[in-house]
């Protein structure tokens, strides 16, 4: 039992003590002329479904939830937004090829196609995130008049 006490005690100490490791913020004041929506001049409804699916993981300026200042979750949101910037970022498109932004139009269409995106682990907890299938044709008709 007393060990039992101790390894708590020091369980509590390191969580305690990991909630002080600052963590990197995606937050942005501006939206930059280089964004998806500027350069594509993308219709409102569009707009507003790609704003909530995608652009939390997919731009430069993240809406945090009220336990993204809680370790570990914060490494793992930072993680994965690091991650997705990396496959995708639409605030920084008008800086991508013309070849490069193809292949992301396709792949948006393909991931969204194959129920890849938004990602399970985000609509779980952002209901709003889901694309119903009008929301899904919307996005994938408007892409593929772009290619």
């Amino acid at each position: 039992m007393k060990i039992s006490k101790i390894i708590l005690l020091i369980l509590l100490i390191v969580f305690v003590g990991i909630q002080f490791i600052p963590t990197k913020r995606n937050l942005s004041e501006i939206v930059p002329n280089t964004d998806f929506m500027i350069v594509n001049n993308v219709p409102n409804n569009i707009k507003a479904t790609l704003q909530t699916s995608c652009y939390d993981c997919h731009s430069n300026n993240t809406s945090y939830p009220w336990y993204n200042t809680v370790q570990p979750v914060a490494w793992f949101l930072e993680n994965h937004i690091e991650e997705g910037k990396a496959e995708l970022n639409f605030s920084e498109w008008d800086n991508y090829s013309n070849r490069r932004k193809k292949s992301k139009l396709k792949s948006i269409v393909s991931q969204i196609k194959d129920n890849k995106m938004p990602l399970s682990s985000y609509t779980m907890i952002h209901k709003d995130a889901l694309l119903d299938d009008s929301q899904k044709k919307e996005i994938i008709d408007w892409i593929t008049s772009l290619q």
